[in-house]
């Protein structure tokens, strides 16, 4: 295992809406090469937090840092360069595009060739389009659609989609990335063939944050878990840790399962 950085730490984050405090007083980091796991009830939080990680909004108090800079005030827009990328509860596919064609759309935030080059179809520019359709089709097979690259987003299956997603969100090349209940609506092959994509994931140098209802899914992936009730940590460690914690016990009415 190669040494592992610092990439994102959240420090004493709080949001409010109005009112209500969706989340506070949040701390916790993730390592490079790290599979993290962001759990609670129904109304704990998690979904602001993955908001806050993201850029969709701002901290009302606290920071958050990405790899030692503060990025605060930072929109979604300006962290998916640092290397910050993210999938979604809700599928977000453009329904006219091939699977190949929606992630040839990510592929495009590190294209290095000026817009007027490209216009031009000078040497430069064709050489990278065919590097960037190349890259494209790798992560298309690299979650298993390569037999479905050439059709329709909107025709595939909804686990299929959710695995679009995933190979989107990793064609921009991030460090970290966020999957927000990827296990969606998936049954039990699907959901086990997501925890092996997650595992390979980690396999190619890049840390994950997953935020999931399936326990069984983030037990079997995570080295950690941040267990959240109230907008509030409860708990922290380990999987084993987490299953006997009296806490998280309480906060799922009956147990971990």
């Amino acid at each position: 295992m190669p040494e592992q950085e610092r990439l994102l730490t959240l420090n004493q984050v709080s949001k409010n809406f109005g009112g209500v405090q969706a989340v506070k007083n949040l701390s916790f980091d993730v390592n490079s090469n790290e599979i993290v796991g962001l759990i609670g009830p129904n109304g704990s939080g998690k979904s602001t937090s993955v908001n806050l990680i993201s850029g969709a909004v701002p901290p009302s108090s606290g920071d958050i840092v990405w790899r030692n800079q503060n990025v605060n005030k930072l929109p979604i827009g300006q962290r998916v360069p640092l290397g910050l990328a993210r999938t979604f509860q809700t599928t977000s596919l453009l329904a006219e595009f091939s699977v190949l064609e929606q992630v040839l759309t990510a592929c495009h935030t590190s294209y290095r060739v000026s817009p007027w080059r490209s216009v031009l179809r000078l040497k430069e520019a064709r050489v990278q389009d065919a590097e960037q359709r190349a890259k494209a089709q790798e992560l298309v097979e690299f979650v298993g659609l390569g037999d479905v690259a050439h059709d329709l987003t909107s025709t595939i299956s909804s686990a299929q989609q959710r695995l679009l997603m995933i190979a989107t969100a990793m064609a921009a090349e991030p460090r970290l990335i966020l999957l927000d209940e990827p296990a969606a609506g998936m049954v039990a092959k699907e959901r086990k063939e997501l925890a092996e994509i997650i595992l390979r994931i980690r396999k190619r140098g890049l840390a994950v944050l997953v935020i999931e209802h399936h326990m069984g899914l983030i037990m079997e992936v995570c080295e950690r878990i941040v267990v959240l009730n109230f907008g509030e940590k409860i708990a922290e460690g380990k999987p084993e840790e987490i299953q006997r914690d009296s806490a998280v016990i309480e906060a799922y009415l009956g147990g971990v399962h």
